[in-house]
């Protein structure tokens, strides 16, 4: 078995310097408008001097009406391209891919962000309504333009955010698409949208580009089985790169009954993967953890919470291979010494037990 830093190559574009990789992490830390802050750069490039192989951006939204969360990081205009240049280069310099993830929320996006939100169907609980056909070929035109705005930027690529329940993940879900059209009723037509995109930003950014998929198995209304097919047929496409596997828990046993014979990882690095690359991403924060998901199996492992507490776990496992992060809570002055801006360390106390109350 490869060790966590061994070089990984891709099917396009360069190698990642090693397989510790910094999740897509929500941070508020965006100008209103979707442009680059100087607190986001800040906590982006602490993370690739600190020797993240791939350091994801946080989504970034390809439509104004798919705003997820304020003071989210845009990629619909080329308004943003000045900053989204800037992040690039800082973060290419200090030796780590760079990566946008490219996201739309779909029924998930608050009215009081984007008026009215859009998804597969109308849902009542949100007030969405379903979007048109001629809505969803925009929607694939714009996740390719952002595509290109990153590899305009300087980016080596982009992950298509198809997981927690946003919209490419609403159209997969049976229980959210409830269309007769094409992009409804039977898995192929769920999924229908998820590879029209991927297809799409392929096309547009040729073949030195990395194209990711981001994809979770369980939850908002997705089923296992279907979503293992889906994972199936990414892995097997020319177009993608890597599929990171959101799993919530990379220990934790699937939901669904039928499934429980063996955790919820294992049923998709049996999977034949052609040259994709396969990573996975849930409460990994040691470096035996790390470790361990490559011995069942991962080619990488997405980092998040051990990431935010300091911003060179990389180095540190590679020092030390049984390194853990500090306990939690932790101060808001810790955080503010890892590169955390005043925004983003208020956002992480909605995370329950990590940021300590004022004594």
């Amino acid at each position: 078995m490869p060790d966590l830093f061994t070089p990984l190559t891709l099917a396009h574009g360069p190698a990642a310097p090693n397989r510790v990789w910094l999740a897509p992490l929500t941070n508020t830390q965006s100008h209103p408008d979707g442009r680059l802050s100087d607190e986001e750069l800040t906590w982006l490039a602490l993370r690739a001097r600190g020797g993240h192989g791939l350091t994801m951006t946080a989504a970034a939204h390809v439509q104004v009406g798919g705003q997820g969360f304020p003071g989210q990081l845009g990629v619909f205009s080329d308004d943003h391209l000045p900053g989204l240049t800037r992040l690039a280069a800082a973060l290419k310099d200090h030796g780590s891919l760079a990566s946008l993830q490219l996201h739309h929320a779909g029924n998930r996006s608050p009215r009081e962000l984007v008026g009215q939100p859009v998804g597969p169907s109308d849902d009542d609980e949100t007030g969405a309504r379903a979007m048109t056909a001629d809505e969803i070929g925009q929607l694939v035109e714009d996740f390719a333009a952002g595509a290109l705005r990153a590899q305009r930027a300087g980016f080596d690529g982009i992950e298509v955010h198809g997981a927690h329940g946003y919209v490419l993940a609403q159209f997969l879900s049976p229980e959210v698409n409830r269309r007769t059209d094409g992009y409804g009723g039977s898995l192929e037509n769920r999924a229908r949208l998820l590879f029209d995109v991927v297809a799409a930003v392929r096309d547009r950014c040729g073949a030195e580009f990395q194209v990711g998929v981001r994809i979770s198995p369980e939850r908002f209304g997705l089923r296992l089985g279907e979503v293992r097919e889906v994972a199936a047929d990414l892995l097997l496409s020319d177009a993608v790169d890597y599929l990171d596997l959101s799993l919530w828990d990379v220990a934790k046993q699937p939901v669904e009954e039928e499934f429980q014979a063996r955790p919820l990882m294992d049923w998709f690095t049996d999977l034949d993967r052609g040259t994709t690359r396969l990573g996975v991403a849930g409460k990994v924060r040691t470096g035996r953890q790390a470790a361990e998901t490559l011995e069942r199996g991962a080619d990488f492992v997405m980092v998040g919470r051990a990431s935010i507490l300091h911003h060179d776990f990389p180095e540190n496992v590679r020092r030390d291979s049984a390194f853990e992060p500090v306990p939690t809570p932790v101060s808001p002055d810790h955080l503010t010494a890892e590169g955390l801006s005043p925004v983003f360390v208020e956002y992480m106390r909605n995370w329950r037990g990590f940021v300590a109350d004022a004594s």
